[in-house]
Formats: structure tokens, sequence, C-alpha cells
């Protein structure tokens, strides 16, 4: 399927919670560099097929090159990689992975409750929506 996009974050496009965190993504995303799709599209699963170890998450996936990060490595690298201010986060990488995962799982598990789910995927505005990747799209 070739290289992954070197910023490509994978979404549960049902979750409000998570459609906020992408929609928040792309308002801060000034050079544009993130690509986007929901984990239940062809092109996550796909991509996904040889990461068996990520099949079922319930997480966001970023995927920078050839790495897959998960929860809150996920999270923090994502903010990183959007540069200043957001970068400033990065800073609770010094938590250890373990606590913040409990916190990231916690909130996860309850994310449908607390802030609803939606009946279809997210569809994106026109401005955004080459940027959201289609079965058969390349991976830059």
């Amino acid at each position: 399927m070739g290289k992954p996009h070197t910023s490509l974050l994978l979404f549960d496009g049902y979750c409000n919670l998570c459609n906020g965190w992408v929609k928040f993504v792309i308002k801060h995303d000034k050079n544009s560099v993130f690509r986007f799709a929901p984990l239940s599209s062809p092109y996550a699963q796909k991509l996904l097929g040889a990461q068996q170890n990520i099949m079922g998450t319930n997480s966001v996936i970023y995927v920078k090159g050839h790495q897959f990060y998960l929860r809150s490595e996920a999270t923090l690298n994502i903010l990183h990689d959007m540069g200043w201010p957001w970068k400033a986060a990065y800073l609770f990488k010094l938590i250890p992975v373990f606590l913040r995962d409990f916190l990231y799982d916690a909130i996860a598990k309850r994310r449908y409750k607390w802030f609803g789910k939606k009946e279809t995927c997210m569809l994106p505005s026109e401005e955004v929506a080459s940027r959201f990747m289609k079965e058969g799209q390349p991976l830059n």
C-alpha cells in the first residue's frame, strides 16, 4: 500500500469527542499537514490490516511515517507536531505512560455516554474534504 503519510490521524468517526478533536486539529493545523480517516473506513481498515495488535483498539491512532501511536502517545505526538503553543503539552510525557493511558482509557470508555455518538460517520466540509483519505488513495 506504500509509505503512510507522515501525519495521518485515524479516529472514531461516530464519536462526538473524537470528531471535536479532529475539528480542533484541522482548525490549528496551519500548514495542512495532517490527513484523516475514520477507523471504520475501508482506507483505515486496509492500512491497519497488517497491524493486528491495533485492530479493535479504543483509541485515536496517529501514523507518523511507519510508526503507529496509540492513546496518550498519539494525542501528545499530534499536539507536538502541531507546533506552538500546542507543542507545550508534550511536557505531559514526563508523566509515566501507564498513568496517562489510565486516564485516556477512563475517558475513552465513557466517551459516548459523556459526549454522545453520531448515527453516521462524520462528513468533512468541502474545504477540508481533500484531507480525508479515501480507499485506494495513495499515501504520501
